[in-house]
């Protein structure tokens, strides 16, 4: 690997997203925690109780349906990313502490997604679960923190 070069000759390169690309990774960021919150608060708060005890909040698998088409849109966006944000990122070597946090926890957040669906049984579905929404919360932070660092390492 090699080493960023000091700040006197790193290249002063823009990877400031455009504004539509922007707000739609803000959008849907937003939907992903709206819709994933949602998600957590329908199912372990608002369980209606019928005659044959707790059953599922019928706003439940909506919640999870948006969730899941925003997940792929996320995954799109992210995607988008790598060409101009990320790669031009690392050849200026600017905010690259949050930014690897990001990818990771990205990754995290797909890869148990991905589990969720496809890997975990139901002996092991809460530990995934636990996982990607803790995950899922957290990211929401990093994301502003990522931002935040962004722009003050460019003035």
């Amino acid at each position: 690997m090699t080493q960023n070069p000091p700040a006197a000759v790193r290249p002063r390169l823009s990877f400031k997203l455009e504004r539509w690309h922007r707000r739609a990774i803000y959008t849907t960021g937003a939907v992903l925690l709206a819709s994933g919150a949602a998600w957590l608060v329908l199912r372990y708060f608002l369980r209606p109780v019928s005659e044959f005890g707790e059953t599922v909040n019928p706003f439940e698998p909506w919640a999870m349906k948006l969730h899941g088409l925003a997940a792929m849109v996320a995954l799109f966006f992210m995607g988008s990313l790598i060409h101009v944000h990320i790669r031009r990122a690392l050849k200026s070597g600017r905010n690259l502490v949050t930014g690897w946090m990001m990818i990771a926890t990205l990754l995290l957040l797909a890869l148990t997604g991905y589990g969720l669906y496809y890997v975990a049984g139901e002996a092991d579905r809460p530990l995934w679960s636990a996982v990607h929404w803790i995950v899922g919360l957290a990211v929401a932070g990093l994301f502003v923190l990522h931002i935040v660092v962004g722009r003050k390492s460019v003035q």
